[in-house]
């Protein structure tokens, strides 16, 4: 089996079939450990005898740990789910062990990125139908808004489209906060309910987040006070010089895509309309005056400067907060420059 395909995971999940070792691993801690407990459920259900967490070191320590415990039947019948959080490369070894075994269980390993090319990924990879790896990448577009309409109908509350476009903006960096974060919503609506723009920004919206969101609007339609003083307070509750500066070229990179529009003949209210997830209502009229000012060309070369002040804040020694102010503040002279031409 090795790769699992996107389209199936669910499926094996409830059903791993003949599996003996599963790698679930990717970037989104959330979505391996949401994974990992659905298999665990499909598993061992609500049988302690039939679930055994082995600590990563010491079954690196043991190469044939795992497969001495998948191996063992649980104390009530059946194979038992043996568990290792936070796997890395240094089980391969251990994996091809509980291949090579025999026994009802299933191994189950969580990890964070690997590399493809060696390791614990190439060893199942290349392994036959005993062997499953399942990916997870954080999702994004049409896959980030399903999964929202998802959990929210898991907890038994409906979503307007408009109000998943705005979630999707704010909460795909992570399953475990998307899922919690779904959660409350459905609680401040409750059982039933429908949730609006409005129920979402209540419920969900963070200080720094709109603040945030308050400055990049007010720095490209080139109110430049306004912008450093939301972006004071951005800072102030929390918000990190990455999250600035992506913000920043997300939020340019979707000017950009109407700006074209408009280049190409579409009126400044279509463009906006045309755009994928939506512009927030209450940000629409600051949007569309930002949108007034900059041409596609313009908005290309700001993106590049952008790319640029990422790829310094990550830099050690560099005062990132700094460059992420300076990056925006660059934005609302440039849109300062265009309104004055």
């Amino acid at each position: 089996m090795a790769k699992v395909d996107a389209r199936r995971i669910a499926g094996f999940l409830a059903d791993p079939g003949q599996a003996r070792v599963v790698l679930i691993f990717g970037e989104d801690g959330g979505l391996v450990r949401e994974r990992g407990e659905a298999l665990t459920r499909a598993v061992a259900g609500d049988d302690p005898f039939r679930l055994v967490e082995i600590p990563r070191d010491a079954a690196a320590k043991d190469a044939t740990l795992l497969a001495a415990e998948a191996a063992t039947p649980a104390l009530t019948g059946g194979g038992r789910l043996v568990r290792v959080r936070e796997a890395t490369d240094g089980l391969a070894n251990a994996a091809k062990a509980v291949l090579a075994g025999n026994g009802p269980g299933i191994v189950l390993l969580e990890a964070g990125s690997l590399d493809g090319r060696k390791g614990l990924r190439a060893a199942l990879e290349k392994a036959g139908p005993e062997a499953a790896v399942i990916a997870c990448y954080a999702e994004t577009g049409a896959a980030l808004e399903a999964s929202i309409v998802a959990l929210l109908r898991e907890f038994g509350v409906s979503v307007e489209p408009s109000a998943v476009a705005w979630m999707a903006q704010r909460l795909g960096e992570d399953r475990l906060l998307l899922r919690r974060e779904c959660e409350k919503l459905s609680l401040y609506v409750g059982a039933g309910g429908r949730v609006t723009e409005d129920d979402a920004l209540a419920s969900l919206a963070e200080g720094s987040a709109l603040d945030l969101d308050a400055a990049l609007l007010a720095a490209t339609e080139g109110d430049a006070p306004r912008a450093d003083r939301a972006l004071d307070t951005a800072f102030a509750e929390g918000a990190h010089a990455v999250q600035v500066v992506r913000g920043a070229l997300r939020h340019v990179q979707r000017l950009e895509l109407a700006a074209g529009a408009v280049a190409k003949g579409a009126s400044v209210k279509d463009a906006v309309d045309a755009l994928r997830p939506m512009v927030f209502f209450k940000s629409r009229p600051s949007f569309e005056r930002a949108l007034r000012l900059w041409k596609p060309e313009t908005l290309a070369a700001a993106g590049m400067a952008l790319l640029e002040a990422e790829r310094l804040t990550k830099t050690t020694g560099t005062p990132d907060e700094s460059v992420a102010r300076a990056a925006v503040m660059g934005l609302a002279r440039e849109a300062v420059r265009a309104r004055r031409g």
